[in-house]
C-alpha cells in the first residue's frame, strides 16, 4: 500500500475530528485544542492525533485525559465520515512544538539584544577566535 492512503487519512482524522470536538463534545475538562498533526499506520488501524492545548501542565492533563475518554464516542463517526472499514484506534498526545519553538525563538531574540548591546568592530577579534 502506498504512503498516500494514510497521509489522506491523517489529513481527514485532523478535519473530521477537529469538528467533533469543536460540536459535539461538552466535557468541561476540554480546553482550548488546537489539533497539530496525526500520523495513521500503513494498515489504517492506529491513528495518532498531536494536539497543543492553552494552559498550564494540569490543564493540559486534563484536556488529554478528556480526549483519550472521548476516543470511543469519536470513532464510529470517524469512520463513518472518512468512509473506512475498519475504525482505527485513536490517541491522543500533547505536541509540545509551539512550546519548543516559542522557547528558540526567545533565545535567538536574547542573542540578538546581547548582540546590538556589546557589537563586534571590525578587526576585533571574536571570543571564538581568542
Amino acid at each position: 500500500m502506498s504512503s498516500i492512503r494514510p497521509e489522506r487519512v491523517a489529513t481527514q482524522l485532523i478535519e473530521i475530528l477537529s469538528e467533533l470536538i469543536r460540536k459535539d463534545l461538552r466535557d468541561p475538562r476540554i480546553g482550548f485544542v488546537t489539533l497539530t498533526g496525526a500520523t495513521v499506520s500503513h494498515d489504517l488501524r492506529h491513528a495518532k492525533i498531536f494536539v497543543s492545548v492553552m494552559g498550564d501542565s494540569e490543564e493540559r492533563k486534563q484536556t488529554l485525559k478528556a480526549l483519550n475518554g472521548a476516543v470511543g464516542a469519536m470513532r464510529g463517526e470517524v469512520t463513518r465520515q472518512a468512509r473506512l472499514r475498519i475504525a482505527p484506534e485513536i490517541t491522543f498526545e500533547y505536541d509540545d512544538g509551539i512550546e519548543r519553538g516559542q522557547r528558540i525563538f526567545a533565545l535567538l531574540n536574547t542573542i540578538e539584544d546581547d548582540r546590538k548591546a556589546n557589537p563586534i568592530l571590525p578587526g576585533e577579534e571574536t571570543p571564538e577566535e581568542a
